[in-house]
């Protein structure tokens, strides 16, 4: 508890932990306050997903390379996973749907774009491991690929049905998860060696007790839960109130929130130089999405009664397109500075913008 309490204190993040008992309690007293709602719950997602990501790094530090490996997979990304099991079960498929492609663009774009500005204005020129890059970029390149097949079989056989889309789906997701799994074999088995600046990068900091770490997981993902209850039953009538529609919340809100850890990490390792914990924390979250969350998330609706399918709409799939397009072209040199951080972050800001105005 002690570890904890000193985690927290010595991270300002960490104190929008009060909001966790207020959203709840708000909850509580006042469930059709909306707005209210929405905006507690946003920032009582952000501290718990700190928490979390300090948790699942301290486990992984404790169990080694191999089970490290699929604790990152399964948990690493565990906010945007809860976040969408409640908006499935609440029938809620444009939000899921828009927050798997909000956060493949934004860990490419934002995350990235951000880490190089930060890091550049303090370092003139930086480098990284472009190997390790690329690979991300081509898992990320398969990704979006198999993304885009659903959704250019509805285009030009718009007769088939849902049942149709829902089975090339499901055997999609199969192979996106196989796909995942040979590349967690690569990275961690056959040619690990590829991947040993970030992994350095990333041992950095002292882990936690292994039962502080198990503890707060457990309490965590519990907590994550319940907020996530209140945020999707909250998000319509919110983002009615702020002119925002639910694939706007979904694709840029949820994907900040969400990764708002991740964020903290790479941030300021670009900022101390260490630019291959950046990559490899931006890059390797955007295929955990694509190639793990997405496909668990379309066996799980099946699982839950509202299937959904890969078939995204043209907004989402040129978003996710062009995102891996210009980060497979940044990451061929290896180095980079802080106008191309500056031109990544302006191709976000033109997505958000189109969604705001555009996506219904």
């Amino acid at each position: 508890m002690g570890v904890l309490l000193q985690e927290i204190r010595r991270t300002p993040l960490l104190w929008l932990l009060v909001f966790v008992p207020a959203v709840l309690l708000a909850e509580h007293r006042r469930p059709q306050a909306h707005t209210t709602l929405f905006v507690l719950s946003v920032l009582a997602i952000v501290p718990l997903a700190t928490l979390l990501s300090h948790a699942t790094e301290s486990v992984a530090a404790k169990t080694g390379d191999a089970v490290g490996g699929l604790l990152n997979a399964t948990l690493g990304n565990l906010t945007e996973l809860v976040i969408a099991i409640s908006a499935l079960r609440a029938g809620e498929i444009m939000l899921v749907k828009a927050s798997i492609a909000g956060a493949i663009v934004t860990n490419t774009l934002f995350m990235l774009g951000a880490s190089f500005l930060l890091g550049g204005l303090k370092h003139h020129t930086q480098e990284y491991n472009r190997v390790s890059a690329r690979v991300q970029a081509a898992l990320l390149f398969l990704a979006t690929v198999a993304l885009l097949v659903p959704s250019a079989v509805a285009d030009i056989d718009g007769a088939r049905d849902n049942a149709f889309a829902s089975q090339l789906s499901v055997g999609l997701a199969v192979l996106l998860i196989a796909a995942y799994a040979l590349s967690m074999l690569f990275s961690l088995k056959t040619h690990r060696e590829l991947f040993a600046s970030a992994e350095h990068g990333e041992d950095a900091e002292q882990p936690w007790p292994i039962g502080v770490a198990l503890t707060t997981l457990a309490v965590i993902t519990v907590l994550v839960a319940l907020v996530s209850e209140v945020f999707v039953a909250s998000v319509q009538e919110a983002a009615q109130s702020f002119g925002m529609t639910p694939a706007f919340v979904g694709f840029i809100v949820v994907a900040l929130v969400g990764g708002a850890a991740e964020m903290a990490a790479a941030f300021s390792g670009a900022r101390k130089d260490r630019l291959d914990l950046s990559v490899g924390i931006a890059l390797g979250s955007a295929s955990q999405i694509a190639l793990f969350v997405a496909p668990v998330l379309v066996f799980l609706s099946v699982a839950l009664g509202h299937p959904m399918t890969l078939v995204f709409n043209g907004f989402e799939i040129a978003g996710i397109f062009l995102s891996v397009v210009i980060v497979s072209m940044i990451s061929s040199d290896g180095e980079t500075n802080w106008f191309e951080g500056a031109q990544l972050l302006a191709l976000y800001a033109i997505m958000a913008v189109a969604f705001w105005f555009v996506v219904e």
